[in-house]
């Protein structure tokens, strides 16, 4: 029997015990996933995970008592936090990711094998968007192209690298940021990688969820 490498401690937070059930289901097909808790508020899922300290935390949005935001930054501080939910409105997708979350997921816009990525993912640090989460975050940073100068990673960048950044928070393709820098596409991926080097990033949707923070 091989060995199971590190285990992953997931609580699970939704008012839909059915939708909870689902969810063990789908992970379970992991062996290196294991569900720990689960919850149908936010204030219970405050207190389990205060108790269970889980490695990520799959959290809804609308629940009765307290929903998701109202909790999400607390919880942040004990876990890493994926939203999971049927919120597709921008202003709930922004105040969850400016808060904190590092992953969020609509339901009906992902498979059940996305979702077991999404949990590795974000608990390695990375980040883990819906197309209408991704494209929430690009606006975020456009919103904030002045206040970006202030970020740590800013510094870092060259001229170049910034301008193929912001161009890439437009939601620019490689080859589009090409045309407009009069650069080959070549050129731009090695901007690319250096680009998610200093920030810490290994995609495009993380490197802009990590320049709207």
């Amino acid at each position: 029997m091989r060995a199971v490498a590190s285990t992953i401690d997931v609580l699970v937070v939704d008012d839909n015990p059915i939708m909870r059930a689902a969810l063990q289901g789908i992970l379970a097909a992991d062996e290196t996933i294991r569900v720990v808790g689960e919850a149908g508020n936010g204030r219970e899922a405050l207190a389990l995970a205060e108790r269970l300290r889980p490695a990520i935390t799959l959290l809804d949005h609308r629940m009765p008592i307290a929903d998701g935001l109202s909790v999400v930054d607390a919880l942040g501080r004990l876990t890493a936090v994926l939203v999971l939910t049927s919120t597709e409105e921008p202003r709930i997708i922004a105040d969850m990711l400016q808060r904190g979350a590092r992953g969020y997921l609509v339901h009906g816009e992902f498979k059940p094998g996305d979702l077991v990525r999404a949990v590795h993912e974000v608990v390695g640090g990375r980040g883990w968007l819906s197309p209408i989460a991704a494209s929430v975050a690009v606006s975020m940073a456009r919103a904030r192209s002045t206040p970006q100068r202030t970020d740590p990673a800013y510094g870092s960048l060259t001229e170049r690298e910034l301008e193929v950044m912001n161009l890439l928070c437009e939601g620019l393709s490689n080859a589009a940021i090409a045309q407009q820098l009069w650069l080959t596409e070549k050129t731009v991926k090695n901007h690319l990688n250096h680009i998610f080097a200093k920030l810490g990033v290994r995609s495009r949707t993380e490197a802009v969820v990590r320049w709207t923070r």
